[in-house]
């Protein structure tokens, strides 16, 4: 790919001065609140528009192509064929070591093959006419129940070239939540992924408003789903994606647009307890959402930049981020999470270092496994190697911290293995989706590129604060996007009040154009959620620092009172333990009748292998090790050390550790395709475990 033409060089280092956001002129005090606060460019009015004639999805891809035209605007890779190692591992069933079978899936890919920006839009023009040839109208919603890819995008952009909205989907949501987002918004058409098209049997009996299926052709189909579905839907048009562009092609018909205030979006929240929530996104909040974001980092990311795109296109935060990177005419390379790393293909590289990507935006735990890869490699190399890498790492932070030069002959002999193991390109990583520790954003900062956090919801378009990359902190989560403003709220039950000394502190709520209105046929929800002022309430606990810039200290539904009347914060925690190289993944639970928290914990198994060879304990696979009594001793150690080590009080060291066997999973529901925990679930699974490591 090409390298953008005027990169602006961006260090992990604070060189702006504050204060980043202010306070909101003429506003009345509110007893038991902050002032409203907003980004200085949002004063006096929200910056909603990233160009006067840009209103609506439509027009903002129709303006990225006149500007851009030639450049690359879409790349995916083709499948070539899977690899299969078989190896046998011995396993712990009921008490008795028994000798199982594990196989393990490589991929092989293509190369990255791209559209240009005009390409891009003859395609989604095309799906357009296809969708009108097939019996949809202007109003009419298409269902989207597939992974993230150029198609995906490419169907919600052709929809909204006739006004149709989309309904979106995790691919992990199962047949239940299908079936309900489905009837709830009476879709006429789903766009699905090849190998999902079972799910539909049983629920197209009750969605009965479906006149199309389209299955994603970049995938291949068993034909024997395709034919039973056909069977037993006779009156249902079921064709692939390049059918439908086909039909397009054929049959074009001039577009529809939508306006402003139409629907753009119904996007169902990935929730882990009772029904999912839906939440209507209209054109006017995904464009006023990709104006906030550009006004804090349009001037960092620009043509020539490539984001690798890889979550769920079905979570906000990758939605708004991918139409962003479109009206900044950035490349978006379509990833696998499955294919990400070199260690999961054969013969190919991995979609990291064959796309280069620029900007990469991950969840916490991809940065966790980031990081735990790098230092595992690390690791095993000589002690002059490790000693180099960790004295180059403090180094580097003093550096950055004392503004002095040199830091770029520590990249270009230290870290240049490195940062070529993420394509040699990257210029700027983006968490989001959850708290990073503090320890892995400097981690990755000063090893990789700059990490800059963003905050948001669904509820809010994904708006809520977002680092300038020259405001770069790892003690806060930004300033405001220029599209919302905040306030903090008092919190009485946990000691969060609006004039506690030296930072204020409640409960973050938020307003402006990218915040919903109401949820999808949910008055209850509406009213608990949102003010009649048009507050909406996060949920979040949050502060104020000396420079404006929010910090978040958990969320209200994750505060657990304990034995001794205290509150600990459990997403605190986790991000604090699971900086530990043992831990994959960590739910933290606090039993109220308990004075200290416990860990069930997800081991990451080299350096779970690693610490049993050091202790001299036997055993081949997780399966083996997780039942080894000296280990969990050893593995409970490292997590005490790491919580004291982080600045975690005596009532917050976890007292006792369940190392499970299972990964987990949406397909287990144990987590949410947003990766957030199924605590409940989780729970439930291991309670027994749980009740053992509480002594019970």
């Amino acid at each position: 790919m090409a390298k953008s033409s005027t990169p602006i060089q961006l260090i992990p280092r604070m060189t702006a001065k504050g204060p980043f956001t202010v306070e909101v002129p003429g506003q009345t005090p509110v007893e038991g609140e902050t002032p409203v606060r907003r980004q200085p460019l949002a004063i006096p009015e929200f910056v909603e528009r990233p160009a006067p004639d840009v209103t609506t999805v439509y027009e903002l891809v129709r303006a990225a192509v006149a500007k851009y035209g030639n450049a690359k605007c879409v790349g995916s890779r083709k499948l070539v064929r899977t690899h299969q190692d078989k190896k046998k591992i011995k396993k712990i069933v009921d008490g008795v070591e028994t000798e199982v079978e594990k196989s393990w899936t490589f991929f092989e890919m293509s190369p990255y093959e791209y559209y240009s920006y005009t390409e891009y839009e003859q395609l989604i023009l095309q799906i357009g006419s296809g969708l009108r040839k097939i019996g949809l109208d202007k109003a009419d919603r298409v269902h989207i129940y597939a992974a993230t890819s150029a198609n995906w995008l490419a169907t919600a952009h052709g929809a909204a070239s006739q006004s149709m909205p989309i309904v979106t989907a995790y691919d992990t949501l199962g047949e239940e939540g299908l079936r309900y987002s489905m009837v709830a918004t009476k879709a006429k058409a789903i766009f699905l992924d090849p190998h999902l098209l079972p799910t539909l049997t049983n629920v197209l009996a009750v969605a009965s408003s479906v006149k199309a299926v389209i299955w994603n052709s970049q995938h291949q189909v068993n034909q024997d789903h395709v034919d039973k579905l056909k069977a037993a839907y006779p009156h249902i048009n079921i064709l692939n994606f390049d059918e439908l562009v086909k039909l397009g092609k054929e049959n074009p018909v001039e577009p529809v647009p939508p306006t402003a205030e139409d629907l753009c979006c119904i996007m169902y929240t990935s929730g882990s307890t009772g029904t999912p929530k839906g939440v209507p996104i209209t054109h006017r909040s995904v464009v006023a959402a990709v104006s906030g974001a550009s006004a804090i980092v349009q001037p960092y990311i620009g043509p020539g930049d490539g984001l690798l795109t890889y979550l769920p296109l079905a979570h906000i935060l990758e939605f708004v981020f991918e139409h962003a990177a479109l009206w900044w005419g950035s490349t978006l390379g379509y990833g696998n999470p499955k294919t990400l790393s070199d260690a999961s293909v054969r013969n190919c590289n991995g979609d990291i270092r064959e796309f280069k990507p620029s900007v990469l935006i991950g969840v916490p735990a991809v940065w966790e496994t980031v990081k735990k890869g790098i230092i595992g490699k690390v690791n095993a190399g000589s002690p002059v190697v490790r000693n180099l890498f960790w004295g180059a790492l403090g180094l580097k932070e003093k550096l950055m911290y004392a503004g002095l030069p040199g830091s770029g002959l520590l990249d270009a002999v230290v870290f240049k293995k490195i940062k070529e193991a993420t394509g040699g390109r990257l210029r700027l990583c983006l968490s989001a989706g959850g708290p990073v520790s503090k320890e892995t954003q400097k981690f990755i900062s000063f090893a990789i590129a700059p990490m800059i956090i963003g905050y948001g919801l669904t509820e809010t378009t994904a708006m809520g604060t977002l680092h300038n990359p020259f405001e770069w902190s790892a003690d806060s989560i930004g300033a405001m996007t220029a599209s919302v403003e905040a306030k903090l709220v008092d919190f009485p039950d946990a000691g969060y009040y609006a004039t506690n000394k030296p930072n204020p502190q409640g409960e973050i709520w938020l307003r402006g154009p990218t915040v919903l209105k109401e949820y999808y046929e949910n008055e209850k929800e509406t009213a608990e959620a949102i003010t009649p002022d048009g507050w909406f309430k996060t949920g979040d606990i949050g502060e104020w620092d000396k420079n404006g810039h929010l910090k978040i200290i958990d969320r209200k539904k994750n505060l657990v009172k304990t034995l001794n009347g205290e509150y600990i914060a459990l997403e605190k925690l986790e991000s604090i333990y699971r900086s530990v190289p043992v831990v994959a993944n960590i739910c933290v639970y606090a039993d109220a009748e308990q004075a200290k928290p416990i860990a069930i914990i997800v081991p990451a198994e080299p350096a779970l292998k690693n610490l049993a060879a050091q202790l001299g304990v036997e055993g081949d696979s997780v399966e083996t090790l997780v039942h080894d009594k000296k280990l969990h001793s050893a593995v409970l150690k490292e997590l005490q050390a790491q919580g004291r080590a982080g600045g975690l009080s005596g009532i917050e060291i976890i007292d006792g550790v369940v190392i499970v066997e299972d990964e987990w999973t949406p397909q287990n529901g144990l987590v949410t395709a947003a990766q957030k925990l199924n605590r409940r679930g989780i729970l439930e699974k291991y309670k027994k475990d749980v009740a053992k490591a509480y002594g019970k």
